[in-house]
């Protein structure tokens, strides 16, 4: 059963941190680039970061390049977004995605909400 779960969202204040993660399922995590995206109210979803199944190559969207990190635990079937300074474009619902590096792969998350408030 393909099953990708995300967890760690919630409220921070601005230029706080949070750490997502994206529990997979092995059978998806298992040779499969994973990335994250979000989704603001009104907007379509955008890439955040993604991360080739060996781990060695990442991108990133320019909006959160050096405050964002994407990382893969291959041991856990898991990967990380630790998100650093977070400002008032950071707030969306996250979306873990298996299967894409250039673009989304077929499988989703049901995402996790991160919201920045003072």
């Amino acid at each position: 059963q393909v099953q990708l779960v995300e967890s760690g969202g919630g409220l921070v204040q601005p230029g706080g941190s949070l750490r997502l993660s994206c529990a997979a399922s092995r059978s998806i995590f298992s040779g499969n680039s994973m990335g994250w995206y979000r989704q603001a109210p009104g907007k379509r979803r955008e890439l955040v970061a993604t991360i080739t199944a060996s781990g060695y190559n990442t991108r990133y969207a320019d909006s959160v390049k050096g405050r964002f990190t994407i990382s893969s635990d291959n041991a856990k079937n898991t990967v990380y977004l630790q998100m650093n300074s977070l400002n008032s474009v950071d707030p969306a619902v996250y979306y873990c995605n298996a299967g894409g590096f250039y673009s989304p792969g077929d499988y989703w998350g049901q995402g996790t909400q991160v919201t920045v408030s003072s």
